[in-house]
């Protein structure tokens, strides 16, 4: 390899946070980072080990690179990787547009930031910023603050100064809007069913918030619009990362989301989805959470090759790495100030989030409660992160199903539950129960038998069962422990921490 292609390499690395396995740092990403490597992503199975664990690594990290970039994604609420196996301590998003309190989602995410922080993680890949125009997407839900331009702008720009204040980089996505879509980036390539003009009026307001509040990053999403990426998606599109730079007036990092989702990698390959995403336009590449070192490697190769073949121009490398160089100054150290989440700030939002519709009864609990849990849709972006009510529920007392399509097994579920819930209370967990019909067919027939059960929805609200086919509705706007633990005292299950 000649001196050339080195310094090229080199130059490639200093715009990567690639991933890795495990809990403990591998010698590949330590010499990585003593070269030059940006960072590094963390995801769930880099935590599984604990915060003590997960501390240590991040030490280990910034021994090799003391201003190394450690970033994950931690929305709070559904998303969570930090508190993957527990639920996250936050309301998500979709709590905090509920309530409408712009203070307090500042203080809840300065609360995510000082934990990140303590943590050493110094990047945190969000807020979310979509505007849910679509109830039935299938990858934002939650995640959004709300379906009102105005509501998602102050509280994205709230969660921005939040997370900022504690010292972490916030970074807005999924630019220039991924709440109208249909369909699941991870997937597949998702359309924004509107033109241009739409989507400035809509979709664009909260990122112009998050601009003017100083945010340090924005990703742009992997979707289409019409008008604007023609037949790219915008985290490839030349157009969409020069509307944020001149009409929005953005001169922060752009960071790629995951290359590694088949919306790019599927058409062009993890490595030229890499050179596409930086001759586009982004600066700093996140490549996902199961890319090995020999993707990351390539990946490297690639850019570095299409500079060298003139593929790519090497002033649009240099100056993703200067941009990218100015973040990690600007980051700075990590501190290990919790202050701000002391007075459990999640629980108390997490609270004010619930309408109940309907009375709980008379009694000051319920009479020996079953709790029926009806397993949700998959998220993508969630994955299979813990939720439920079962750290308050009395032991036998809990019963998980799934929906099914077909009439006789949705029957028999029903059956199953209402047996089990002979003479008892009978509490129903659903999350997004209007992105399943299946869900819906069971609650109907549970109902139907058992008009005195409290339906809890902890996902969006947007289906609700007729008024007098149950006692009480319940919604939290999320499913994270907090909504969980302030779901559980309102409804007096026995068990709940104090």
């Amino acid at each position: 390899m000649s001196a050339s292609d080195t310094a090229l390499e080199q130059l490639a690395d200093a715009i990567l946070i690639p991933p890795f396995a495990g809990t403990i740092a591998p010698r590949w990403v330590l010499d990585a980072l003593r070269r030059g490597l940006a960072g590094v992503t963390l995801f769930a199975p880099n935590m599984a080990a604990g915060p003590e664990a997960l501390t240590a690594l991040t030490r280990t990290l910034r021994g090799a690179a003391p201003d190394v970039l450690v970033a994950a994604d931690e929305e709070g609420g559904d998303v969570t990787r930090v508190w993957y196996d527990t639920g996250s301590p936050y309301p998500g998003n979709a709590a905090l547009g509920a309530v409408d309190d712009v203070a307090l989602t500042q203080r809840v995410h300065a609360a995510i930031g000082a934990d990140l922080a303590a943590l050493g993680i110094n990047l945190d890949l969000a807020p979310c910023l979509d505007v849910l125009a679509a109830p039935e997407n299938p990858v934002i839900g939650t995640r959004s603050f709300g379906a009102s331009p105005s509501l998602v702008a102050r509280h994205g720009a709230a969660a921005v100064r939040g997370l900022q204040s504690a010292g972490i980089a916030a970074c807005a996505k999924h630019f220039p809007g991924h709440g109208a879509t249909l369909l699941d980036s991870h997937e597949e390539v998702a359309v924004v069913p509107d033109g241009l003009a739409v989507v400035t009026g809509r979709d664009l307001p909260p990122f112009r918030s998050a601009v003017a509040a100083g945010v340090l990053a924005v990703m742009p999403g992997h979707l289409r619009v019409a008008g604007l990426t023609g037949s790219l998606p915008a985290s490839l599109s030349a157009a969409a990362i020069a509307l944020l730079r001149s009409s929005l007036g953005f001169d922060g990092v752009v960071v790629s989301d995951a290359l590694e989702m088949r919306a790019v990698a599927d058409p062009f390959g993890l490595p030229g989805a890499a050179v596409r995403a930086v001759a586009a336009g982004n600066d700093l590449l996140c490549l996902g959470r199961d890319v090995p070192e020999d993707g990351y490697l390539a990946v490297r190769a690639a850019i570095a090759h299409a500079v060298g073949a003139g593929e790519l121009p090497e002033s649009r490398l240099a100056e993703a790495a200067s941009r990218v160089a100015g973040l990690r100054s600007s980051v700075g150290p990590t501190r290990a100030d919790r202050s701000a989440r002391h007075g459990g700030i999640g629980l108390a939002a997490a609270r004010r989030a619930l309408r109940l519709t309907g009375s709980l009864g008379i009694e000051p609990e319920p009479r020996d409660p079953v709790v029926v849990e009806v397993e949700p849709v998959v998220n993508m972006a969630a994955g299979d992160a813990r939720w439920g009510l079962d750290a308050w529920v009395p032991a036998g007392s809990l019963r998980r199903v799934a929906a099914a399509p077909d009439p006789a097994t949705t029957t028999s579920t029903a059956t199953g539950a209402l047996k089990a819930a002979a003479g008892r209370s009978l509490i129903l967990v659903v999350r997004d129960a209007h992105r399943s019909p299946a869900t819906r067919s069971l609650v109907t027939a549970i109902l139907a038998e058992r008009p005195d059960t409290i339906l809890v929805e902890m996902g969006l609200p947007y289906w609700q069962p007729p008024a007098g086919s149950y006692q009480a509705y319940l919604a939290t706007f999320g499913a994270s422990r907090a909504n969980a633990q302030a779901a559980a005292e309102l409804l007096g299950l026995t068990g709940a921490p104090g």
